[in-house]
């Protein structure tokens, strides 16, 4: 892959999905689309970039981004969030729930799943949890492939990592095949999971306020432009007093800190004080 085809992939990238990608990543690039162009039959990355840039590129591009993208995730990643959710944030969803509220909760950039079914998890374990609240989890992400595995719910032994034994014996469905075990997520946690595939950087439908998102290992792929945009579009998606968090090595930048509260290791609020409706 000579420099010129480097650039061009880099710039569809950067365009179609807010990917930053340095030069010194040209290797990976290659090695991850080395197989689209065995599948495609193409000769050149030159052939490669003719289609992606095409009017009929469309969907290559969606290829080309989730070959890209790197989908590591596991179930209660960086537990502490987790932690939060239940100790601090959910026991104050709950009174708004039990006088007839609505809770929307967004994990953004949700892989194949074990995000949004680990929040799932953590609100059918609380006590005051009750099947008649409306409370809903929106799942997305840009791969329709990681949505596609995600709605399905189907997970193999190593991809369980992180998940308590207890709760995959209580929430999980156990059978055996040829080719291993397979887990799959109980129509209880299902049911509360709404996957959808979602471009970050393209207009969002969703209607209504947010309660808490989950953007977690995200943002490192955008520049900083990017992510000052998002953060704006966080900040109108949530609702006031509305909670953010975010992977362990990303920050709310200082351009944007006036929109939201710091409350500790990479976990935010809305800034503003309004009285939810």
């Amino acid at each position: 892959m000579g420099r010129t085809a480097f650039e061009k992939i880099a710039a569809i990238a950067h365009e179609e999905a807010g990917l930053s990608i340095a030069p010194g990543k040209a290797a990976m690039v290659r090695t991850r689309l080395a197989r689209r162009l065995r599948a495609l039959r193409l000769s050149s990355f030159d052939d490669y970039c003719a289609l992606v840039s095409g009017n009929d590129g469309g969907e290559e591009r969606r290829e080309m981004i989730s070959a890209l993208t790197t989908n590591v995730t596991h179930f209660f990643r960086e537990d502490h969030h987790f932690e939060r959710l239940k100790a601090e944030v959910l026991p104050t969803l709950f009174k708004k729930l039990s006088t007839g509220g609505r809770v929307r909760i967004w994990s953004a950039g949700c892989s194949t799943g074990q995000e949004p079914y680990s929040i799932a998890m953590t609100i059918l374990d609380s006590a005051a949890y009750s099947s008649s609240m409306d409370i809903r989890i929106l799942a997305t992400d840009i791969d329709p492939k990681v949505i596609s595995q995600g709605r399905a719910g189907c997970y193999n032994e190593n991809t369980l990592s992180g998940l308590p034994d207890n709760l995959r014996g209580k929430y999980f469905d156990h059978t055996k095949g040829d080719r291993g075990s397979t887990w799959t997520a109980s129509s209880e946690v299902r049911n509360l999971v709404s996957f959808r595939e979602l471009n970050l950087l393209h207009n969002w439908p969703m209607q209504g306020k947010f309660n808490v998102i989950f953007c977690r290992n995200v943002v490192i792929y955008f520049d900083a432009a990017t992510q000052s945009r998002l953060w704006k579009r966080f900040s109108t998606a949530l609702d006031p007093a509305g909670w953010l968090f975010l992977g362990h090595s990303e920050r709310v930048s200082d351009d944007c800190g006036a929109l939201f509260t710091n409350q500790g290791l990479t976990a935010y609020r809305s800034s503003s004080t309004r009285a939810s409706a």
